[in-house]
């Protein structure tokens, strides 16, 4: 009698791993990937509005250089409604020059922190996801390990078929936690450094606008019309 042996291989494919994996590890994975997708959505959200606010910034800047030219709208409008505004709120104070500009420039000022507050927004889920995903990973691989030495123990067999499918899943929630995290980490500092600079460059060309306006000769060039506030991002 001939005895024919069968090595039936074992499916490692990643379909089979989320499929099989224990149910604490697939929730892991399930909301690694959902975290995963938000970080990517907020990456290009960040991506269109960091975009936006580098075209309102270069036409600030253009604005402190030859002057509005009473059509401004988005963020550039915002901020020249702002001050006049402040102009026609103090025209009767019979304040000095130094004393306009400080306000023009204050008032310029902060408007422009709101718009930058408006744009952080979705950093602190990076912040979080940066941070807590690897950990998150952690926890799928140790919890996948501990099913591998269970099912070492309920099957008395040390083989590397009793223990690479747990081991597999468990590597496979620490790659997914990792995944997550090492974009949102690099987006929120790429995010942090573009917004930084952005904000330094409107505070300069803010201080030369707010000296243009108070100058007595310009008669209070804020008041120029029409001058519309956009609504920015």
């Amino acid at each position: 009698m001939i005895l024919l042996v069968t090595n039936v291989a074992q499916d490692y494919s990643l379909y089979t791993m989320l499929t099989q994996a224990d149910p604490v590890v697939k929730a892991v994975m399930l909301g690694l990937a959902i975290a995963s997708v938000g970080c990517w959505a907020i990456i290009f959200e960040k991506l269109v509005r960091l975009s936006w606010l580098k075209r309102q910034i270069r036409r600030l800047e253009a604005v402190a250089k030859d002057g509005p030219n009473g059509n401004e709208s988005g963020l550039v409008g915002t901020l020249l409604t702002a001050a006049q505004q402040e102009a026609e709120d103090g025209a009767s104070r019979g304040e000095d020059r130094s004393a306009v500009r400080a306000r023009l420039e204050r008032a310029m000022r902060g408007s422009l922190k709101s718009e930058l507050q408006r744009q952080e927004s979705g950093l602190p889920f990076l912040a979080t996801i940066g941070s807590s995903a690897p950990f998150i990973g952690l926890f799928g691989t140790v919890w996948g390990i501990m099913n591998s030495f269970t099912a070492i123990g309920q099957q008395q067999d040390t083989s590397l078929a009793t223990v690479a499918p747990g081991i597999a899943e468990a590597l496979l929630a620490t790659a997914l936690g990792l995944a997550a995290a090492i974009p949102a980490v690099m987006a929120y500092n790429a995010v942090s450094v573009a917004l930084g600079r952005r904000a330094a460059r409107a505070g300069s060309a803010l201080t030369e606008i707010a000296k243009t306006l108070s100058r007595p000769s310009s008669d209070t060039v804020v008041r120029v019309e029409p001058l519309r506030a956009g609504k920015g991002h």
